[in-house]
């Protein structure tokens, strides 16, 4: 059955909640992230290359359309238990990685083998698609959060969750991408009103030195 299972996967990844075991307003799915992902990525790789970078752009859509296709061997696990220790982080990626080696060689024809060898493994890496999957990942977490936030859910973990994805930010604070999330995007989320505003925004200031709370002339 060429192909069959993994297009059977992704009817399984419309069934796997995010941030699961949190009370949330709008709930949302893995399949559903990784669409976000890939049109935010998108968009930042084309800052990035109106900057003067070279973009490999069918890099950029196979790293953000895959990214977490092999959630639906462990599902999404809770950010703070997957992180908890070096150990347990190292242990579930080595689960990853031997079932979705597992998957590939069963169920993806050979002829494509390697191809999805490359699309299903860690795309998060040094080069600039990876920088900016790693950046789109955190963006449409903070957005997820940030829906919670301006309905005023009381939940704790969704201000935790905003401050992770500005702190995730400020490691390529370098970069134009995040340059312009800094003063043009920002700005625009801090406009409105939400649950712990005054708090974010200052650890918005103190870790993107280009974040003004203002927008940029353009």
């Amino acid at each position: 059955m060429p192909m069959h299972e993994f297009f059977m996967g992704m009817n399984q990844l419309e069934l796997i909640n995010r941030a699961p075991g949190f009370f949330k307003y709008q709930p949302h799915n893995v399949a559903a992230h990784s669409w976000k992902v890939a049109q935010i990525a998108q968009f930042l790789a084309d800052v990035e290359e109106q900057n003067g970078a070279v973009i490999n752009w069918q890099s950029v859509y196979e790293k953000a359309l895959n990214h977490d296709y092999t959630e639906r061997f462990i599902g999404d696990i809770k950010t703070p238990v997957k992180y908890a220790t070096a150990t347990l982080r190292s242990m579930l990626a080595d689960v990853e990685d031997s079932m979705t080696e597992n998957f590939i060689k069963t169920e993806i024809p050979q002829q494509f083998q390697t191809a999805y060898t490359r699309r299903l493994g860690e795309g998060k890496d040094d080069t600039i698609e990876g920088k900016i999957l790693s950046i789109a990942d955190k963006v449409d977490l903070m957005y997820e959060a940030y829906g919670e936030l301006e309905k005023f859910n009381p939940e704790p973990v969704y201000v935790n969750i905003f401050q992770s994805g500005l702190e995730a930010l400020a490691a390529f604070k370098d970069m134009a991408s995040v340059k312009y999330i800094a003063t043009d995007i920002l700005p625009d989320i801090f406009a409105e009103e939400f649950t712990s505003k005054a708090l974010l925004y200052d650890l918005a200031k103190s870790l993107l030195p280009d974040f003004t709370g203002k927008k940029r002339d353009i």
